[in-house]
């Protein structure tokens, strides 16, 4: 208990005595940051549900992005998905308002070939093209964290 006490009076006095030695004190360089890789976010959206996409898949995504949760938000739509975006007028307007804010939003070409909606998909302003490779890289890739619904 006494050497605790005495503790910072000592280093007090230690202070005291170089302060007055005349000696120069010289901070140390700091290491050069280095680049440190982005936080990316990848969702595979699957689900034709609409409550899954209202309730779920989109504000999370959203929410991702605009609290910086990740610097990097992708939103895939892959399978029925596709289908219930292309008809649905308020999931549409809620991805307008997602990609304005930076989410980055692609679709399986194949999905969309196989339910008609390639050219509506396009016209929300998707990206629509093959994924399987894009997904395999994306899951392959350790700064990336990938997301199904």
């Amino acid at each position: 208990m006494t050497v605790m006490r005495s503790l910072p009076a000592c280093l007090f006095m230690v202070v005291l005595v170089l302060a007055g030695s005349g000696l120069t004190f010289v901070e140390s360089a700091e290491d050069p940051p280095t680049a440190v890789a982005p936080e990316r976010l990848a969702i595979v959206w699957t689900s034709g549900d609409p409550e899954v996409a209202h309730r779920m898949v989109l504000m999370y995504a959203h929410a991702a992005k605009t609290a910086g949760w990740f610097d990097e938000v992708t939103l895939i739509v892959w399978g029925p998905s596709s289908r219930l975006l292309a008809a649905d007028k308020d999931l549409q307007g809620k991805l307008k308002e997602m990609q304005s804010d930076g989410v980055v939003l692609q679709a399986c070409i194949v999905c969309a070939d196989s339910y008609g909606v390639t050219e509506q998909l396009r016209g929300l302003g998707l990206e629509v093209k093959s994924m399987g490779r894009p997904l395999s890289d994306l899951v392959k890739d350790r700064g990336t964290h990938v997301l199904t619904f």
